[in-house]
């Protein structure tokens, strides 16, 4: 047996069983595919869950993975013992009602002794107590010794979960020697210590579980075999944990060389050292699959693994952002298996760089926060209002407050937390809550009693129809007359149902005997349309033929929003990177609305790149391809679905050729000239790495450059520039005075600062050991009083401590200085602006040295000089 590295057992497995005709996959994304019930891929077989239930069909019968995975329950214990982990490899080669237990069972025991070369001596086999077949298969066909098998009973040897398919397993163990184990003269296989390494576990998947003990054997059996590859590579390195394998141990080697600390040196160092490791694996490799960090499900994930890693690197003295660098080492270990780290190498490191560039900016308040409330902590845990406050206000994730306080033997109310946590999500999602969409909620009750509505808006502006039922009030009415609100149900209609991100059509019902403004139209989920508004003709009774008549004009401009709104996400995905994706988006006729996962605001240069792309498709005049197929097929073209949607088996794909390829409901242009032009309006940030982009297309984009334009002419008029042209350099002219101006201003206010101070220092009044000077300056702002506060500095002498308060109609400015012998007695300047700003109904803080604060109340300047006093 030699040693063998890490990448290349991974190529060794994989080529193996494509000499067994298996078709080799690429490891599936991170992030499920179709799977709202994993927030990430913790096992190889997750993503092809599917396949096992004959949900979808396989690309081939037999199939090898290595799948990347991510497992975070003992996100606690990382670090703390070397087993632990949370991302690792998964090895497997599976069976779709192909081959069974004597191929999965004799090309298991060939790798492991004729590719890899382990002694069979050193390999045991286990398998479900009752399984005589396994048995039978493992010591006959491929020659195990009987003395080498185990049997284990069912919480050990048979995969099964719930209702369903499922199975006894085999697991391979690999000896590592008496040294390793407990002393017991009874230690064998299942034992906790650490002799005997469960490395491959077949599992028999022959049985389908109605969950109450009846086991009905499958007609197609199928082979599910998962190994993890860090403990294969552990085994072929004589090895005793993740930590010490090759590719894992680089990694290590490059943050020991950031930190300059060795691993093994010391306990407490060894610990950060894994946790650093471990974590930035994990979190290089999720941002590649375009996990982002956020407060919520998977990018909330992301950001605790890596504001723990961040937290341990300050352990080890590190105070700049370096997690970012290791990345390299991440991306070039895993190269040769993941080549599309590269093309996103700058993406991640820049991404994991803006994130501990943000928690850097609020570890040491959060740290201050938290050693404040442990000074008063009464007992050993501290309150779950008390850590959430801590996440709350500085993002610090629970489990990095767990740490801090584990190590000085303190716990959390994790309970208490959790429903804290309860409270802020139904306060959000109550927030969150649509107003407009609420209004018709009774209305929409009603009409799930009525038939679908038969859509014809894809190929029809106008169509004839007959009212099928009117709603008022949230009752059925059997008519309505002249300017009543009502919700009109047809058997067809061309008026397209607000969903997927586009409103609902407006426009008139009509009939010989009135006319029904449209304003809004609503698809519920029985697949009714209420097509909401008021009768502003005659009247309208239920069984009247109607001509349905969607408004041209605005339905038209929301086409070409919508299909701008596909043409931007491609644009997005092309220049920025494929991690972006469709946060959210809101299309109508006056602009279209889009939001995207990014972690960044973008640059002008970004922005008109994304721009110009899009006109240039827009410019090409590109025929679009809209049709419905089957969601199978639509995936083989790759339309890109919106995340946690749910589709049917039939599904709607609307395609830009070469351009855009995506699922969706919604209606758009047939080709992409009719869009005239794309602007972009503007680009903010609507939450923790997500943007939003707002842009118009059509007679909105000549309206909206209508609209600079005369604001620009405006602006040369306010100016007194010579035209709109002349803008730019009668601004920058202005702006050139204008410093200038201040400039002789804050000389003005340093002589005149200095004439106030005048004889301030002969009224210094003895407070202990130390001087303190007090004085009010009344019409003084705070940049006054900031500037009197640095010409005191020249004057000070080492025991003063000087207090000055500007008043003026906005309220009161504090500024303080203190000596250099009264800081070494003790005194603060942030603690005596605090005390003085308080007592004036503000606040304030700064360094020992210098402080500046505020107050509200101009009366209480007196009273501050007395507690600023006492504080003293």
């Amino acid at each position: 047996m030699e040693w063998t590295g890490l990448n290349e057992l991974r190529e060794k497995y994989l080529a193996f069983f494509e000499s067994k005709d298996h078709l080799r996959l690429p490891s599936f994304s991170l992030i499920p595919q179709g799977d709202k019930s994993l927030l990430l891929i913790p096992a190889g077989m997750a993503p092809m869950k599917k396949y096992f239930t004959g949900e979808v069909t396989p690309p081939k019968k037999r199939v090898t993975t290595c799948q990347k995975c991510i497992r975070t329950p003992d996100i606690e214990r990382v670090g703390k013992t070397a087993r632990h982990g949370t991302y690792f490899e998964m090895l497997g080669n599976f069976s779709f009602g192909d081959y069974f237990k004597k191929d999965a069972t004799a090309w298991a025991w060939e790798f492991c002794t004729k590719v890899l070369e382990m002694p069979e001596d050193k390999l045991y086999v286990s398998i479900y107590e009752d399984d005589d077949e396994a048995y039978e298969i493992w010591t006959k066909q491929n020659g195990v010794d009987p003395s080498h098998m185990v049997r284990l009973g069912k919480e050990d040897n048979f995969w099964e979960h719930g209702e369903g398919p499922c199975g006894p397993c085999s697991e391979i163990y690999f000896d590592r020697g008496p040294e390793h184990g407990c002393g017991s003269p009874d230690c064998h296989v299942g034992c906790d210590c650490d002799r005997f390494v469960e490395f491959w576990n077949l599992v028999f998947t022959q049985f389908d579980s109605d969950g109450k003990g009846t086991y009905t054997p499958l007609a197609n059996p199928n082979i599910d075999t998962g190994m993890g590859l860090e403990r294969l590579a552990c085994i072929m390195q004589g090895v005793d944990n993740l930590f010490e394998v090759d590719t894992v141990r680089n990694i290590m080697k490059h943050i020991s060389t950031l930190t300059g600390v060795e691993y093994g040196a010391n306990p407490k160092t060894a610990v950060s050292l894994r946790v650093i490791t471990d974590h930035i694996r994990s979190t290089t490799f999720m941002v590649g699959d375009g996990v982002m960090p956020s407060n919520e499900g998977r990018g909330y994930v992301l950001r605790r693994l890596l504001r723990r890693a961040a937290r341990h690197g300050r352990l080890l003295g590190m105070t700049e952002p370096f997690l970012y660098k290791v990345c390299e080492t991440v991306i070039s270990e895993n190269l040769s298996a993941y080549p599309e780290l590269k093309d996103k190498e700058d993406f991640i490191k820049k991404l994991i760089r803006n994130e501990e560039e943000s928690f850097d900016k609020t570890i040491d308040s959060g740290l201050q926060l938290l050693n404040e409330q442990l000074a008063t902590l009464k007992g050993d845990t501290l309150s779950g209002e008390d850590a959430f406050k801590l996440y709350d206000t500085y993002g610090f994730p629970l489990d990095l407050t767990v740490d801090i306080l584990e190590e000085k033997g303190l716990k959390v109310d994790e309970k208490a937390f959790q429903e804290k946590m309860t409270e802020q999500r139904l306060r959000a999602r109550n927030a969150r809550k649509d107003a407009g969409a609420d209004a018709w909620k009774g209305e929409a009750a009603v009409a799930e009693k009525l038939d679908a509505t038969k859509f014809v808006g894809y190929t029809d502006i106008s169509c004839e129809a007959k009212v099928i039922a009117l709603v008022k009030d949230n009752q059925l009415v059997d008519a309505i007359t002249l300017g009543e609100d009502a919700a009109v149900v047809l058997d067809a209609s061309s008026f397209y149902g607000e969903s997927g991100g586009q409103v609902g059509d407006v426009g008139e019902i009509t009939c010989e005997g009135g006319t029904f403004e449209v304003v809004n139209t609503v698809k519920v989920g029985s697949g009714v349309l209420l097509h909401n508004g008021s009768l502003t003709q005659g009247d309208l009774h239920v069984g009247d033929v109607v001509t349905a008549n969607v408004s041209k004009e605005t339905r038209y401009a929301t086409m070409r929003n919508h299909t701008a709104a596909h043409l931007l996400q491609a644009a997005l995905r092309k220049i920025l990177g494929t991690h972006v994706e469709q946060a959210g988006q809101l299309v109508d006729d006056k602009r279209m609305r889009f939001d995207f996962t990014h972690f960044s605001a973008l640059t002008p240069e970004e922005l008109s790149l994304v721009e110009n792309q899009v006109n240039a498709w827009v410019l090409q005049g590109i025929e679009t391809d809209i049709r419905e197929m089957p969601i199978d097929e639509a995936r083989k073209l790759g339309a890109m679905a919106l995340f946690g949607e749910k589709y049917g088996d039939i599904v709607r794909v609307v395609s830009v050729p070469d351009v855009s390829v995506e699922f969706c409901g919604g209606t758009h242009v047939s080709n992409t000239a009719k869009l005239g032009l794309f602007h972009i309006l503007s680009e903010t940030s609507v939450a923790a790495g997500v943007r939003r982009i707002e842009a118009v297309t059509g007679t909105n984009v000549l309206e909206a450059l209508q609209d600079e334009h005369k604001r620009l002419v405006e602006t040369s008029q306010i100016l007194k520039a010579n035209g709109p042209e002349d803008v730019v350099r009668r601004s920058t002219q202005l702006m050139g005075e204008m410093k200038a101006l201040k400039q002789d201003l804050e000389a003005a206010e340093g002589k005149l600062a200095s004439a106030q101070l005048g004889d301030l220092f002969e009224k210094a009044e003895p407070v202990g050991n130390v001087r303190f000077i007090a004085a009010e300056f009344k019409g003084s702002t705070a940049d006054a009083i900031r500037t009197m506060c640095d010409r005191c500095k020249d004057s000070l002498e080492p025991d003063m401590v000087v207090l000055l308060a500007g008043t003026n109609e906005k309220g009161v400015s504090f500024g303080c200085v203190v000596g250099k012998d009264a800081q070494t007695s003790g005194v603060n300047a942030g603690k005596i602006i605090k005390a003085a700003a308080m007592a004036a109904g503000g606040n304030g803080g700064g360094r020992p040295d210098s402080a500046m604060g505020a107050g509200k109340d101009i009366h209480a300047v007196e009273q501050a000089f007395e507690e600023a006093k006492k504080s003293l």
